[in-house]
């Protein structure tokens, strides 16, 4: 029988489990008596300036629109060769639209691979998106290790 325990991920770890982009939940905060909104994305990453970015859809008066200057945090994990593999982001979205190009936060979209994934009542070339950065005030990864009881 397995007997698994987790281990803190070191920062290249965390770097070569996160890539340039993969799929995660982002969840706003909200009301204290309220639960957090949760939501599927996909997200793009860059090691160089350890910033995600997002392509999310905010339809005009949807809840989004009020929830993206909330804090967040966001998981995405899987199971790798050597076991489960996780990472956990916390922070503020920044939106890219009035970022300079010369900014960290533009650099930063060079190198990353945001995947499109169509989960969508329409077509995506019907829909709205923006572009959101999370420069993370923590991130932590944690991964399985199994041992023989």
């Amino acid at each position: 029988m397995q007997d698994p325990r987790w281990l803190q991920l070191s920062e290249d770890e965390i770097n070569e489990f996160l890539g340039r982009g993969g799929t995660g939940v982002i969840s706003f905060a909200t009301d204290p008596d309220e639960p957090p909104v949760s939501i599927p994305v996909s997200y793009g990453y860059s090691a160089d300036v350890k910033r995600f970015y997002y392509r999310l859809s905010i339809p005009q008066d949807s809840r989004k629109e009020d929830l993206v200057d909330n804090p967040v945090s966001f998981v995405t994990h899987d199971e790798t060769d050597t076991g489960w593999r996780s990472v956990v982001a916390t922070g503020r979205l920044s939106d890219t639209a009035d970022a300079p190009y010369e900014s960290t936060e533009i650099q930063g979209m060079w190198g990353i691979q945001i995947p499109i994934i169509d989960v969508f009542e329409r077509p995506p070339r019907e829909m709205t998106f923006r572009y959101f950065s999370l420069d993370p005030d923590e991130i932590t990864g944690r991964k399985e290790v199994r041992t023989d009881a």
